[in-house]
């Protein structure tokens, strides 16, 4: 499963120019499996989580539907204010060599008023190469240039390339190209991006009664819960129970969950709680619940995965159910054979409180505007403070990690 070593954003929203983990080839300290970013109100949390966000929907809906999304408002307002260049995005990611990070960039500006992409290029070291430049399989400008068939290229790399020009400048290069099998590097990117997860739990959404029918992936606002735990009662009964089994453990009280169908076709989540004799529906359980729920239903995925984002977990969460969560995530991010990468933004400490200095981020603004990371294990002290026994969590509401906090 690939895993994300690094990313290199710039002219997004407030990240003027912010590297995190691993953004030089091959070198540098990658971002671990849950890597966790903090910091007071408006530092760029939401943005952060809003870059990944902006690629994958790119990827999926073309460039201009992923700009004028309600939440992001147009090109213009995307692009760090003052800036006149294109919004860059690099990713760097190991898909089973370390030693040979594919590298995924992309830069988006605006042709004759259209947000479009105006360069996209993929590259990686050829096998058995450790040291030197990597090279090229995919390189466009505007929607010109050239891919490289195969795993790699032998030889000079100009006898195998290909012409590309893509018709709609809208759209991405790996979109178009990585359905074709002669491509299968392109393809493992696309299907990578493809796979992330991106958490906006909104608790209303859950609580609505959607039209039954069995759906493989929970959606982003976690309103087809039902639809996915009706989609392993009719595959696979066995992991069917073990997942309301683990669901169940998660939610004190909740003693199991059934999906079922009403009379008008729509499904229903009924839930039975100690202590009480009838059951409850989704309409009628708390936010938190739903939650955990959601939760507790993305980590028992069988086949997780590569990817997930979770934008304040706190939200709604009693602080003993938050302390368990975290360790649900760690312990996902980390324990698995093929573990799933989780990025997590919270307010919360005593979430932060469960995590080593290695994978928490401080994020600021500095006197410009513009958003600085800092990793939490490179601030004097601190690594030494937590190994003594203070927690992390205390030591940010204490200011240690960066300033205090602004209305």
């Amino acid at each position: 499963m690939a895993r994300l070593l690094g990313i290199h954003i710039r002219n997004f929203r407030s990240f003027a120019d912010v590297e995190l983990g691993q953004v030089k080839y091959a070198s540098g300290e990658a971002l671990p499996r849950l890597a966790c970013f903090i910091g007071p109100n408006g530092c760029g949390k939401s943005s952060l989580l809003d870059a990944f966000g902006f690629i994958s929907d790119c990827l999926l809906e073309g460039v201009e539907p992923a700009c004028d999304k309600p939440s992001r408002g147009g090109f213009e307002r995307l692009r760090t204010q003052g800036s006149s260049g294109p919004i860059e995005l690099e990713l760097f990611f190991d898909d089973g060599d370390p030693a040979r990070p594919i590298v995924y960039e992309l830069h988006i500006d605006t042709v004759s008023g259209v947000p479009s992409v105006v360069k996209e290029t993929l590259r990686q070291r050829r096998p058995h190469e450790t040291r030197g430049k990597p090279y090229y399989f995919l390189k466009l400008e505007h929607g010109r240039g050239k891919v490289w068939a195969g795993e790699y290229s032998e030889g000079a790399p100009s006898r195998q390339a290909e012409r590309v020009d893509l018709a709609d400048r809208t759209r991405l290069g790996i979109g178009t190209l990585g359905n074709l099998s002669k491509h299968p590097r392109i393809v493992k990117v696309r299907s990578y991006i493809e796979q992330w997860f991106l958490s906006y739990f909104v608790p209303d959404a859950a609580r609505s009664l959607p039209p039954a029918g069995a759906q493989r992936w929970l959606d982003r606002t976690g309103s087809n819960i039902g639809n996915v735990l009706q989609y392993y009662q009719r595959q696979d009964r066995r992991q069917f129970e073990r997942i309301l089994a683990q669901v169940a453990r998660a939610v004190p009280g909740l003693k199991k969950i059934t999906p079922k169908i009403g009379e008008d076709k729509r499904l229903l989540l009924r839930f039975d709680e100690a202590g009480y004799a009838d059951p409850f529906y989704q309409q009628s359980m708390s936010d938190g619940t739903l939650k955990m729920v959601a939760y507790a239903l993305l980590l028992a995925d069988p086949s997780p995965r590569p990817f997930i984002g979770i934008e304040e977990p706190e939200n709604g969460l009693y602080v003993q159910l938050l302390e368990r969560l975290a360790r649900q995530l760690v312990a996902h991010a980390e324990g698995r054979a093929a573990p799933t990468q989780v990025l997590v933004t919270t307010h919360s400490p005593y979430f932060v409180d469960g995590l080593r200095p290695e994978q928490v981020w401080f994020l600021e603004k500095d006197a410009s505007g513009t958003t600085q990371a800092t990793r939490t294990a490179d601030l004097p002290t601190i690594k030494e403070m937590v190994d003594a026994g203070l927690p992390l969590g205390s030591l940010w509401y204490s200011e240690h990690l960066g300033g205090p906090a602004r209305p």
